[in-house]
Parts: structure tokens; sequence; C-alpha cells
């Protein structure tokens, strides 16, 4: 099957940089559709909100083309954390993370589109999530404060970043790294492949 275009149904500088890393060629086309929440297991939630991004990517985009909407949660004792709302909400978020094992959730949706034979656009949507469980050291109030302190945690869903400076609080991880950082681009490339989708590299 010959490669449409990639779209990359998401701001995230993290997203966009993980397929920049692996040569992708891709647009990007944020979605602005607010995040509205039906279900309650993490798994079923990251699903939905891809999808959400992914087909309100799919109305503003009229010709052909492959869109990756994604997104991702951390969960804590089966609580779901966001991102924080202010340097206080990052505090207590990182205390509950320090010292213990939690998962972090990335729902992907992908839409192939594509004219049909009476020229008329349709899609396929494949959805999936992946799942990471990453165990956190114990950290001093004193360290909390000054990486709260760097900003670092303000935009990122669980208050850190495990590709910044958090790294050095980060004692294991079980599954895959980049899903933590916000896009399994494995399996979205094994997902692609069995698709008959051969990727384009810039």
């Amino acid at each position: 099957m010959k490669m449409k275009p990639i779209i990359l149904a998401s701001s995230s500088p993290r997203r966009r940089e993980i397929l920049e890393q692996v040569g992708v060629s891709f647009e990007i086309v944020p979605s602005d559709k607010e995040e509205i929440i039906t279900k309650t297991k993490p798994y079923d939630i990251v699903k939905d909100l891809a999808s959400m991004k992914a087909n309100d990517v799919l109305l503003k985009v009229s010709k052909p083309s492959i869109i990756i909407g994604a997104d991702t949660i951390v969960a804590h004792n089966d609580r779901i954390m966001g991102k924080p709302k202010d340097e206080l909400d990052a505090k207590h978020m990182i205390q509950e993370l320090q010292n213990d094992t939690h998962e972090v959730y990335t729902g992907v949706s992908i839409i192939l589109s594509d004219y049909n034979d009476e020229n008329i656009l349709i899609s396929k949507e494949l959805n999936f999530y992946e799942k990471t469980s990453v165990s956190v050291t114990a950290i001093s109030e004193d360290e909390i404060d000054a990486y709260v302190a760097s900003k670092e945690p303000l935009d990122k869903a669980g208050a850190y970043a495990i590709q910044g400076r958090f790294a050095t609080f980060i004692s294991k991880i079980e599954g895959d790294y980049f899903n933590v950082v916000g896009l399994p681009i494995a399996k979205i490339y094994e997902a692609l492949k069995r698709e008959g989708i051969t990727i384009n590299y810039i």
C-alpha cells in the first residue's frame, strides 16, 4: 500500500520529538476538542481520548492520510493522575509516586482515510493502548521542591518527565520507555505494518 501523509493530532513536543527521532515524515494538526471522560478504567480512558482527538482532526483534514491521536495518563493505586493544576498539585503528585511503582497508559488511535470508488473520503480506525510500569526511588522533600521549582512537571501527566530531570529518580521501568514519554512508537509501527503500510522516512 502506498504511504499516505502522517498527521500527528497533537501539539505535544514529546510526541513530535519521538517521530522526529525515528526519522518519520509527518505534519502536525492538533486537536482542540474538549476532553470528555466517560470511562473509569485507565486503558479505556486513554483509548477514548485518543480516538476523540484523531476523529476531530479527521474532520479538519480533507485528504487521504494517516492520522495519529494519542493520550497519556499516569495511574497509581487506581487513582488517575493527569497534568497538575499548579505547583502544589505537582508536589502532591510526586510525593505520592515516590518510593513506589505506578503505571503509565498511552492510548493510540490511528485513522486511515482514503477515497472510495465514489470519491468519498472513508476511514478505518485502529485503537489500542500500551502500559508501562515505572518505579520511582525515595525522594526527599528538598528534592521534590527543587524539581517542582524547575517548572518541568507542570505540563506533564503525573507531574514528571522521564526524559528530563526526573530521570534521576527512576529506578526501573517494565515495558516501553517511549510509551512513558507519550507515544509507543514500536506498537504504532507494527500496527501500520499489519495494514500493509510502509513508513516514509525523511
